[in-house]
């Protein structure tokens, strides 16, 4: 609009002027507005700039991530456990040792004492504590410059990614943000429940304990459903830090730390304010507990087991699967069977080694002032027993000694040594004032016994005949000493204990138990055996020959029937792998151990049907189901209801039931009035046996069985050596076979052996005798026939093995330089032999036997 005065104005002014009428002023707030703007635009770059950078770290870090998916299946490494036959704890095998207690059976008051110690809001955050970290970060930044360790805001569910998912504790930026990303993804796959569960199962908790049930049973010898409320929050207190709440060490800290946990529960109304300050007026005051196993005396037993699961499932599943394993070691008898084979082995040691003198010594100012805190400073042998003692000579001339009794406190006695003792002593190394001695004191206040470690080795198994399985095993004096186990690992010549295998080939080919050889002078080659007595009977019966061990019939027994027949049977049997043909062999000398004699023997005693020796009934993985049970021997159901459950055998049958038969009448008279008497004195139920002494009497066997049980016993040194002479397995092993047998019978009813349907039982005079036979059909009882030069079975120098048999045992290489001898009246050679029974100026003997002696 044009105004008046042309100015196109209306007289109004758009603002003030200026001072002197400089123009119009600048819109308002225009600064703030380009500050405003300016700050908007930086912000907005920086946060793109930190959104990208950001970014560019959380990829970073994402980066190679372990998945949480597999934590769906969670099983954590679980101890295996070992049970006897009675159902004992024999033994753990844990590479950490954890009992698995599920959610739904870990009682409110311990789920309630860690959650109030370590994540309040655990089941209200979605895996992280926002608060809890501003909180560490501010008390850190405080404590900066400080020894102060930073404060922790790790919730459990970060805590179980570190644990299970990261496997570190490194204190760095990186680690803690690797640990938050993990431990919101772990919130978005498993349920609070499945996170603690796993948390409250692997966390460890100090003593060798992982997870809560262990550590209930290690610090209280308690199941976790038996815990109060202070106990309850002990083990709340732990995960903070096993070591300085050690409650052995550093009772006054943990029990502080009890305390506080029992507050935190209070404050979140767990329990009441009343519970609490009960609880916190009780003593913190661990229980001893002793970790289960072994079973006195079972640790070759245990120790066989183990490696039979680690060969078959390998290490991580035998020592982290959480398997049951239940064996067929009996207690009680594995206790006794221990006991007879130490004194077997101490009576030896006395009789033969002598004492070797002190193992230790401590000065003569020790002696006459503290001589018990000397003697505490002396390491003790590994194979010293429970109840032996370290001892100090405080008199030589009186036989006083002084040893220390407990542990907290040690106690300080003095005794005096026996007087058949001291003049053992006296006889051997002597004795002198500061000797360090181990003795045994007695039970009846009498004074002390000496002891000391032999040095002669033994070992020992004892089989049930049906089923194989191994009751009692002894891998040798001490497994603290020596973790070799003489019984399954020591493969050693049987010697005469070999001979009834000889035997029974001859039964499988026919031959009557009553069927006579030679008991003369035989010469093959350069090898002439001889009987261990240097004598010689004439026409013999098999059954005197067996009973009196004689090694000339043997010899000629197994020329008759070859000697491929008996390497058949001893491997079908599981005696030997294999075994050379040759004659020296049908008297023990090849080698087996003590457990596959014991199984062979077993199978002679079943009827012919193989006997496997077994340690393991059965296997269960850890949910309780069965993975593996020993072939050969099941339950299966009757065919009709009334039947009931019916054994089903499907062994193989590998010496039929009536030839087993004759051996075993004839191994009763073995031990009824033969080398085996020792063994079966004061046995009064039906018993059979064979002892067995390897040449240069270097080994010492009794095997022996009831028709329900086998037990088989060795002596000897670890590096072969003579026992002595007329240091025979009757003599030495028997009265441990003896001791055994007598305490495994005496719970068990008395039965006979088994007589198949067909087998003749008879009683005939053997020309030594009467005898009692078993004759299959066709056989006269006392009747021997003329079997012929080896019934067409004619032995070639293979068989015979003369060609290789040296001087003497220790020259096994020497050859003859004369062809040999064979039983068909010509040399290997192919040539006219001379006559096999030498001249009687021609001395015969060399070698008693190449194998058995007696």
């Amino acid at each position: 609009m044009t105004l008046a005065d042309g100015s196109g104005r209306d007289g109004r002014m758009d603002g003030p002027s200026r001072p002197g009428g400089g123009g119009p002023r600048r819109p308002r707030y225009r600064m703030v507005r380009w500050l405003a703007g300016t700050t908007l635009a930086v912000l907005l770059l920086g946060g793109g700039g930190a959104g990208i950078v950001g970014w560019y770290e959380y990829e970073r870090l994402s980066e190679g991530l372990p998945t949480v998916d597999g934590l769906r299946t969670y099983q954590p490494p679980v101890m295996s456990r070992l049970y006897s036959g009675d159902d004992q704890v024999m033994a753990e095998l844990a590479a950490e040792r954890r009992i698995f207690v599920p959610y739904s059976a870990i009682p409110e008051r311990v789920r309630s004492a860690f959650l109030a110690a370590e994540d309040q809001k655990f089941f209200s955050h979605g895996g992280v504590d926002p608060l809890a970290i501003l909180r560490a970060g501010i008390t850190d930044m405080m404590m900066h410059g400080t020894k102060h360790r930073p404060i922790g805001a790790s919730t459990i569910t970060q805590q179980v990614a570190r644990i299970m998912l990261l496997g570190s504790n490194a204190v760095s930026i990186d680690r803690k943000i690797k640990e938050a990303l993990l431990a919101m993804r772990l919130e978005q796959t498993l349920s609070k429940e499945q996170i603690l569960e796993i948390y409250l199962n692997e966390i460890y908790l100090g003593e060798g304990a992982y997870g809560i049930g262990a550590a209930a049973q290690t610090y209280f010898n308690k199941p976790l459903d038996q815990l109060d409320n202070a106990e309850a929050a002990f083990l709340g207190a732990l995960p903070k830090s096993p070591t300085n709440y050690n409650p052995h060490r550093y009772v006054q800290a943990a029990t502080n730390r009890r305390n506080w946990v029992l507050d935190r529960m209070a404050d979140l109304k767990v329990i009441t304010p009343e519970e609490a300050r009960a609880a916190q007026l009780e003593p913190l005051v661990p229980a001893n507990f002793t970790r289960p196993g072994p079973v006195p005396g079972s640790e070759w037993f245990a120790e066989e087991v183990r490696r039979e699961l680690i060969e078959r499932y390998g290490i991580g599943t035998t020592m982290e699967g959480g398997l049951s394993v239940h064996t067929s070691l009996d207690s009680h008898l594995q206790q006794v069977a221990t006991g007879a084979l130490r004194e077997g082995l101490l009576r030896y040691d006395r009789a033969h080694g002598g004492w070797r003198g002190a193992f230790a010594h401590v000065g003569a100012a020790d002696v006459a002032g503290d001589w018990a805190n000397a003697l505490a400073h002396v390491t003790p042998p590994a194979a010293m027993l429970e109840q032996w003692r370290m001892a100090v000579v405080l008199s030589a001339a009186t036989g006083r000694v002084g040893w220390l009794e407990g542990r907290d406190p040690v106690m300080p006695h003095t005794g005096t040594v026996l007087a058949r003792d001291m003049t053992w002593m006296r006889t051997g190394k002597g004795v002198q004032a500061g000797d360090v001695v181990l003795i045994e004191p007695q039970a009846d206040g009498s004074g002390v016994a000496i002891r000391q470690v032999p040095r002669v080795e033994g070992a020992l198994a004892t089989i049930d005949v049906r089923t194989g399985r191994v009751l009692a095993m002894v891998g040798g004096w001490s497994f603290r000493e020596s973790q070799f186990n003489r019984a399954i690992q020591a493969a050693r010549q049987p010697g005469s204990s070999f001979k009834p295998f000889v035997y029974l080939a001859a039964m499988e080919q026919g031959i009557s138990p009553s069927q006579k050889f030679d008991d003369s002078p035989v010469s093959y080659g350069e090898w002439h055996p001889n009987n261990y007595e240097k004598d010689f009977w004439g026409p013999t019966t098999l059954h005197d020959a067996l009973r009196e061990s004689r090694n000339l019939v043997t010899i000629r027994l197994a020329a008759q029937i070859g000697m491929k027949p008996v390497a058949s049977l001893a491997q079908g049997l599981g005696l030997v792998r294999s075994m050379p043909l040759v004659l020296p062999a049908a008297l023990g000398a090849v080698e087996t151990t003590v457990m596959k004699e014991a199984g062979a023997y077993a199978t002679i005693a079943n009827g012919g049907r193989l006997v496997t020796p077994s340690l393991i009934d059965d296997i269960k993985d850890r949910n309780g189901n069965v993975v593996w049970r020993p072939e050969g021997v099941a339950w299966q159901p009757g065919s009709t209801p009334a039947d009931g459950p019916q054994v089903a055998d499907t062994r193989p049958q590998v010496v039929s039931a009536t030839s087993a038969a004759q051996i075993v009448a004839m191994m009763q008279d073995v031990v009824r009035r033969g080398t085996g008497v020792r063994a079966g004195a004061g046995i009064d139920r039906p018993i059979a046996g064979k002892t067995g002494t390897s040449q240069d009497f270097n080994d010492a066997w009794f095997a022996g069985f009831s028709p329900d049980l086998v037990t088989v016993v060795w002596i000897g040194f670890d590096t072969p050596q003579s026992l002595g002479k007329n240091e025979t397995g009757g003599v030495i092993a028997g009265p441990i076979w003896n001791q055994v047998m007598k305490a495994a019978l005496a719970t068990r009813p008395r039965l006979d052996f088994r007589v198949p349907d067909g087998v003749q039982l008879a009683r005939y005079d053997t020309g030594m005798g009467v005898a009692i036979d078993a004759f299959k059909p066709g056989q006269v009882p006392g009747e021997s026939v003329d079997l012929g030069a080896g019934s067409g079975m004619a032995l070639t120098a293979a068989d015979t093995g003369a060609e290789n048999m040296p001087d003497s045992e220790n020259d096994m290489a020497t050859m003859p330089a004369s062809p040999t001898a064979l039983p068909d009246g010509t040399t290997s050679a192919g040539h006219p032999a001379a006559p096999a029974a030498a001249p009687a100026t021609q001395p015969s003997g060399g070698d008693i036997g190449m194998g058995g002696l007696y």
